[in-house]
């Protein structure tokens, strides 16, 4: 296992730009982690974004405590490998259709007319986006 206290490699970018599940995990004081699997991006400045519904149970915790971490893990069959990401999170109002949107291309088959209209009511829907801005990064590959 490796530890960068701060920041994303090249070689971590290339790996969160596969279509991976991450799991998420809110800070929230004496209650346990309750990680969530999540579709996630990582941004060309090291930050990890998602997106969510505003008045999910994430955002409600993340306003009392801004910290977060997400796990990725490449799937069976591969060599182990997993990366976490920790630190503050920043909840921001605009961009998150967009992130969906690419998010949902990254994931789903937009040509399967049932996944078109998932997307499609998703995007009617308020939708916020989570940035999460490492403080520690840990890997391991085996």
């Amino acid at each position: 296992m490796s530890n960068d206290a701060s920041s994303l490699t090249a070689q971590d970018l290339e790996f969160l730009r596969r279509p991976l599940h991450g799991f998420l995990s809110v800070a929230e004081g004496p209650v346990p982690p309750q990680p969530r699997p999540v579709w996630f991006e990582a941004t060309a400045e090291g930050t990890i974004q998602l997106f969510t519904a505003p008045d999910s149970l994430k955002v409600r915790r993340l306003r009392r405590d801004p910290r977060a971490s997400i796990v990725v893990a490449a799937p069976v069959g591969e060599r182990e490998r997993w990366l976490s990401v920790a630190g503050r999170v920043s909840v921001e109002s605009d961009g998150a259709h967009e992130l969906c949107a690419r998010l949902a291309a990254r994931y789903w088959d937009l040509d399967d007319p049932a996944r078109a209209d998932d997307l499609a009511e998703i995007l009617a829907t308020e939708q916020i986006r989570l940035v999460i801005h490492p403080e520690t990064v840990n890997r391991f590959t085996f």
